[in-house]
Formats: C-alpha cells, sequence, structure tokens
C-alpha cells in the first residue's frame, strides 16, 4: 500500500475543517445544556443555535426562522417531499422530479406512490440536464410540488434552478431542490430563485456529519413526519444538535468567505484533468461540459471496469469513487449515468473525481500520472 494518501472523493464526504472542530468544542463539554432548558445552560446553547440559524439563513438568502436543522441530506429530502405531500393533499397528489434524483429523492417519492400520491419522473438529455418545456407540460391541475436537484452528485450538472423557480411560481406549484452537492460550492439565492424548499447537509462542506438544513418558506403549509417535543417550531422533533449545528454554521461561514476563490481554483484543476483524462483513447466526460460543479470529474473508460480502476488507484493512494457513495454496494449501473445514455458496460467503467480545497497542483501530476499508467496496464489484461 501507498504511504502518499490524495483524497479525491469530496462529493462523498470532507474532512472536518480545523476551525470547524475548534468552534464545536466547548459545545461537547463546557457548553453542553440542552438547548430547551430554560436554564442558563440550556439558554447558552440556545443562543448558539439560534446565532447559527442565522449564518444558515443568510448564506440563502433567508429568514432565520425559515431554518429547520435535520440530521442531514437524507432527512431533509424526506421532510421536504412527505411533509408537502400530506399537508397539501386536499390541494392534489401530483409530484415531479427527475430520473436523475438522489435516492433520498427517489425512495421516498417511490413511498408516497403506495400512498395514494402520483410521481412524474422527468427525462434528462445527455449532459443530465432535465427540458424545463417537459416540466412545464407535466403540470396538471393535481401538481403540489416539483422536486430537482441543484446539482447532480455523480456527474456534477447544475440544473436550470432559475428558471424552474419561475415555472413552478407561475403556476403556484411548491418547489424543492436538493442543494446538498451546490451548498457551499456555488452561490444560492433562494428569493432570486424562487425556491420553497431547500436540503443541504453539513459534511459536504467540511463540517461535521449527523446535521443538515431544510429551508422551508415561512408561508409553505408542511406536516411534520417526526413527533415528540415540538423542537425546530414543531417540524423535527428532538433534542438539537448543538454542537453539530454550530459547525455547520461555522463551515457555511468558511464556505461564505472562500467560495469564490476556491470555486476558480477548483475549475483550474478539473479542467486539467478533463483535458488529459480525453487524450485517453475511449474516454468520455459524462455531465455537461461547463454547467457542472467546480469540482466534479465524471468519465467512463472504454474497456476498462471502473471498480478495478478504483482499487488500483487506492493502491497507488488516491481515494475516488464509481458513482454515488450512497449505492457503491449496488451492482446495478448508476441510475444517473443510464439516465443520460450509457450503456451498463459504459456505466461501469465510470469513475467520478471530486475535488476538495486541499488537493494541489502537485497532487492531480500524481493523479495523472498513475491513472494513465494503471489504465495502460488493465487494457493489457481486459478481455474487451
Amino acid at each position: 500500500m501507498s504511504k502518499i494518501k490524495i483524497y479525491l472523493d469530496h462529493a462523498a464526504t470532507t474532512p472536518v475543517d480545523s476551525e470547524v472542530l475548534k468552534a464545536m468544542q466547548p459545545y461537547f463539554s463546557e457548553k453542553f445544556g440542552n438547548a430547551s432548558s430554560l436554564h442558563s445552560f440550556g439558554q447558552e446553547a440556545r443562543q448558539a443555535v439560534e446565532n447559527s440559524r442565522k449564518t444558515a439563513a443568510k448564506f440563502l438568502n433567508a429568514k432565520p426562522v425559515e431554518i429547520i436543522f435535520t440530521s442531514g441530506g437524507t432527512e431533509s429530502d424526506n421532510l421536504a417531499l412527505k411533509g408537502i405531500a400530506f399537508a397539501n393533499k386536499n390541494r392534489g397528489n401530483h409530484i415531479i422530479t427527475s430520473k436523475i434524483e438522489h435516492p433520498a429523492i427517489l425512495k421516498p417519492c417511490e413511498w408516497l406512490e403506495k400512498h395514494c400520491f402520483k410521481v412524474t419522473y422527468l427525462d434528462v438529455d445527455k449532459t443530465g440536464l432535465i427540458n424545463t418545456e417537459q416540466l412545464e407540460k407535466a403540470i396538471t391541475k393535481d401538481t403540489i410540488l416539483v422536486s430537482i436537484m441543484f446539482a447532480n452528485n455523480e456527474i456534477g450538472t447544475i440544473e436550470p434552478i432559475e428558471e424552474i423557480g419561475k415555472i413552478c411560481k407561475k403556476h403556484k406549484i411548491y418547489f424543492h431542490t436538493d442543494a446538498v452537492q451546490a451548498f457551499g460550492k456555488i452561490p444560492i439565492d433562494i428569493k432570486k430563485m424562487n425556491i420553497d424548499l431547500l436540503s443541504a447537509s453539513s459534511h459536504k462542506l467540511y463540517g461535521p456529519k449527523g446535521i443538515g438544513l431544510l429551508y422551508i418558506k415561512q408561508d409553505v403549509k408542511i406536516e411534520p413526519i417526526t413527533h415528540g417535543g415540538g423542537h425546530e417550531s414543531g417540524l423535527r422533533s428532538g433534542t438539537e444538535n448543538t454542537s453539530g449545528i454550530v459547525g455547520f454554521a461555522k463551515a457555511i461561514e468558511l464556505a461564505d468567505k472562500n467560495m469564490k476563490k476556491e470555486a476558480e481554483r477548483e475549475i483550474r484543476l478539473r479542467d486539467r484533468i478533463i483535458k488529459e483524462i480525453l487524450k485517453i483513447e475511449g474516454a468520455k466526460l459524462n455531465g455537461h461540459g461547463t454547467q457542472r460543479l467546480p469540482n466534479n470529474i465524471n468519465v467512463s473508460i472504454k474497456g476498462i471496469e471502473g471498480e478495478a480502476l478504483l482499487i488500483r488507484l487506492n493502491d497507488k493512494g488516491m481515494a475516488v469513487s464509481t458513482g454515488s457513495a450512497c449505492s457503491t454496494k449496488s451492482l446495478k449501473p448508476s441510475h444517473v449515468l443510464t439516465a443520460i445514455g450509457l450503456t451498463a458496460e459504459q456505466s461501469h467503467g465510470s469513475l467520478r473525481i471530486t475535488l476538495g480545497k486541499d488537493n494541489t497542483e502537485q497532487d492531480i501530476d500524481y493523479v495523472l500520472e498513475q491513472l494513465k499508467k494503471i489504465i495502460n496496464s488493465l487494457r493489457k489484461i481486459s478481455p474487451w
């Protein structure tokens, strides 16, 4: 095993930033109070939670009361879809989403279909973009919600969110976006984009795992799916994870401060990697050429099995992915790559590299050098 360690799977998770960890530490032992308690220990924790809520709200151009803290993106997505569906079933029972959503959207949609709701799954083009004309045509008198992800977790394609928001506003339909991958990487303005609900997760932007948020526009009617003590405005019961919330807020603060500069840096590295990989015979870029996340590279390489490539790269000290980290145990081709027209063979030959703030030019030199060597080696033993 190589002594070199280069982490290139930041879409799966990120390391906790040292400043984030420092901000969290007092809330494990010194400021440990329950934020619902009335004594000084509790009120100290409550103040930290509310200050964090203000930080998250400012980042999105929202109001603090519109931010609900959750355990992460999956819970936020479930609360958004099920909460809207059951609170608005008197208005209609139709939901529109896309075929390339994260399982945290697709699985709740499947569940809702078993409970008398109808779901339309929109196609995407070969770059992963939905067709907004197709979206508008899919709207019926029973449509209550459109849920389209901000940017895809596998191929990095950024959807036309502002245009989708305008369509939903025009038809008086709620618009939710799973922004887990985009949050902290590219600018998001919920007012400008007419977003009614938005999901985000801390561990994608150098914050701790187990904490996320759901933005819910103040006039949106939503039903809670977790019942108990009435925390988070009655929409998400359970004692607040104060240390996690504080860490999330610090990660948001750092992302806000560094986002533009870091995005420009990652785009330079990203484009260099794409350019060099595409020189390899049989290599194909998956996702949009330019309308993609700053740190995302997803390629298919003909005649190469993605898992074999991942293992060889890991042996050389590089951590990459062959798809979404939430579904890597499945032997089925990626539903995202299938939706953009790739064959099973092409899907299994895919490689996802997602950059982070600690990756350097020297890292990329090593990655490209080893990648080309490994591909040549695998092709010598490939049956294709």
